[in-house]
């Protein structure tokens, strides 16, 4: 004999606070008391009964009875209660509309709300109203509602017992789904297969406490019973693993998209993040925690890396690419709090305020020009001329300085910037040297005692860049000898990895230094700026496969999906791929609708939207293409 596949489920949904995100008797409530005085204190205790009738802690039967008595609204009222419901149908249930319209013979909803409300709404999702079992109203000749039909089985306590039996729904499995102890009765009855509490509005401890599952969106309910759904994969199956202290904004963005966030306060060392990485998706970082081969290795849902900065030094950008893990920095966010870092920086050595400062606090009052200069007319060298180097150069000239720059890679100069041949050119000439390269291992020690020994004597040296880029012991000795005149440093070779941990270095106590626990980016408008940005390019590459500004894959800026699937094929960059990618796509008959391709050394990026008929053994076939990193179908 054939096989047949089991019948699809009988899927009983609860009304208020499951298909919809509000309790509506609550909100009729607050409709029909608007502008009266006691509006506030009326609601509040209809919306207690209706928490103890959804926890049991009051008998269901008690609950709508007195919530009934408190109501003091009429027929109109109830058109715009409906209006206001279409409005607040739980996100994942209006995403997944189709499903319904699909399956509505499938579909019921049992509700101890009423029908006047839940009909219309729920008729836009194609379930017929024979399939919506819920209480009615009961009115007085003037439309008041003055209660509802005793009756009605919906109206009493166990009341979704008494209506599973009379329905009858025994030729295929019953999955019950809701938010209140009235819906898992039904399962406590024996009248469905399984209880699942929906907490995507609300959770009630004692509901979940007693669920077979528990499901934070329909797309869970769907993606766990193998039910066709709208996304590819349940965002709340997405964990977000954000550490060193990231700007809660980027922890609201994540969540408000529906993903899992975990947040650890300060940088985890490799053990630690090896303890914590397997099942993560998403890791949002500062410059203190390194990913490493070994994390990468452990890594085993890994998508996207979050440098929530400007550096990515601290990454295995091509272990990254290797595995089809895009990462993402903020290359431009904290610009301009590092700019006026610096300027202030330049400003208060050469007026030797720390100096001035640190005697003033002694008591000793020392009026003294001795060593003070103005920044007017002085000559600032930049090592670095990128996003930051070239607006401090902005800056500096706009308040007199001249301005000197070198770098290894071509630049434009901005204003009457100075383009130095070589570093040596630069150090012998400028008043200020300040460091603003990144933090490539070529760059290590690239100040060191050679260097320092080119700065004319009392130069002042800044170092906002990355912490191996000059030698601290040698800077210590020129400081010490007086061959500088001072110096500023915010990064450091080894950081603290939580502000509990003591701080060591060379430069302490010596005279005319500032030294800073690397907050050149720590503003409220940079830590804000990177973290709506940092997340934007994350959910974009999820959601779209958008690739845009990251630092380790192809760039490429797609189009919108429209009426598609869109399949992302990551690969080892070798000849042939594309086509066999394609072979597989014409072995099946799948209609491609768009197809975009970028490459670098390493790897190749393909996307290709199609239509949406086609078999899921093209999937598999896809899977299996040689050279392929990671694979993933969007729809």
């Amino acid at each position: 004999m054939a096989n047949t596949a089991p019948p699809l489920p009988y899927i009983v949904i609860d009304f208020d606070s499951t298909f919809t995100q509000v309790e509506a008797l609550d909100e009729l409530a607050d409709i029909a008391l608007r502008g009266r005085p006691e509006r506030e204190q009326v609601v509040a205790q209809i919306k207690a009964l209706t928490d103890g009738g959804m926890d049991g802690s009051v008998s269901f039967s008690e609950s709508l009875r007195r919530r009934i008595e408190l109501l003091p609204a009429r027929r109109e009222h109830l058109h715009l209660l409906v209006e206001h419901l279409r409005t607040k149908v739980t996100e994942s249930i209006r995403r997944n509309q189709a499903f319904f319209q699909q399956y509505a013979a499938r579909v019921y909803i049992v509700s101890s709300g009423f029908r006047e409300f839940i009909e219309p709404v729920v008729a836009e999702f194609g379930i017929p109203p024979e399939q919506v079992l819920a209480n009615t109203f009961t009115f007085d000749a003037e439309g008041r509602i003055t209660g509802f039909d005793p009756d009605n089985p919906l109206s009493q306590d166990g009341g979704k017992i008494r209506q599973l039996r009379l329905m009858g729904l025994d030729d295929a499995p019953v999955y019950v789904l809701g938010d209140g102890i009235t819906d898992y009765q039904i399962r406590e009855a024996g009248l469905a297969a399984r209880f699942y509490a929906f907490t995507e509005n609300v959770a009630r401890p004692a509901v979940v406490a007693q669920a077979d599952e528990v499901v934070p969106s329909f797309d869970e309910f769907l993606y766990q019973n193998k039910l066709p759904m709208t996304l590819s994969y349940p965002k709340n199956r997405i964990r977000a693993l954000l550490l060193e202290n990231i700007d809660p904004t980027a922890e609201r963005l994540f969540r408000e998209e529906g993903y899992q966030v975990e947040v650890v306060p300060g940088g985890l060392d490799e053990e630690e993040l090896l303890a914590r990485i397997e099942g993560v998706s998403i890791l949002g970082i500062r410059s203190k925690t390194q990913v490493t081969p070994r994390v990468l290795e452990r890594a085993n849902r890994l998508v996207a890396v979050g440098a929530f900065c400007i550096g990515t030094n601290q990454i295995d950008l091509l272990g990254c690419m290797q595995r089809g893990i895009a990462v993402f920095n903020a290359p431009f966010s904290n610009t301009r709090s590092v700019v006026e870092l610096a300027l202030g920086e330049i400003i208060a050595l050469a007026r030797r305020l720390p100096v001035k400062s640190e005697q003033m606090h002694r008591g000793v009052w020392d009026k003294s020009a001795h060593g003070a200069f103005e920044i007017r007319g002085k000559k600032l060298g930049i090592v670095g001329y990128g996003n930051i180097g070239s607006q401090l150069s902005v800056v500096a000239e706009a308040v007199g300085m001249q301005v000197l720059y070198y770098d290894i890679a071509e630049k434009l100069q901005l204003g009457n910037a100075t383009k130095c041949r070589t570093l040596e050119e630069l150090l012998r000439q400028a008043d200020v040297v300040t460091l603003h390269v990144d933090g490539r291992p070529e760059n290590t020690h690239l100040i060191g005692a050679a260097e320092l020994a080119l700065m004319k004597p009392g130069a002042l040296l800044l170092n906002n860049a990355r912490g191996h880029v000059v030698d601290i012991d040698a800077l210590a000795d020129a400081l010490r000898a007086g061959h500088l005149g001072g110096a500023s440093v915010d990064v450091f070779p080894y950081e603290p990895k939580t502000n509990d941990e003591p701080f060591a270095s060379p430069l302490r106590g010596l005279p005319n230094v500032l030294l800073t626990p690397h907050v050149g980016g720590s503003t409220a408008e940079a830590q804000r700026n990177i973290a709506e940005f940092v997340p934007e390019r994350i959910i974009g590459y999820v959601n779209t496969g958008n690739t845009l500004q990251s630092v380790n894959l192809p760039n490429i800026q797609l189009p919108p999906q429209q009426q598609a699937h869109r399949l992302i094929h990551i690969h080892h960059n070798v000849p042939g791929v594309l086509a066999h990618i394609n072979n597989v796509l014409a072995a099946h008959s799948v209609n491609i609708l768009g197809q975009y391709l970028k490459t670098n050394e390493h790897i190749g990026y393909v996307i290709t939207d199609v239509n949406r008929e086609y078999d899921q053994e093209v999937i598999k076939a896809l899977r299996q293409v040689e050279q392929t990193i990671k694979f993933r179908v969007l729809y």
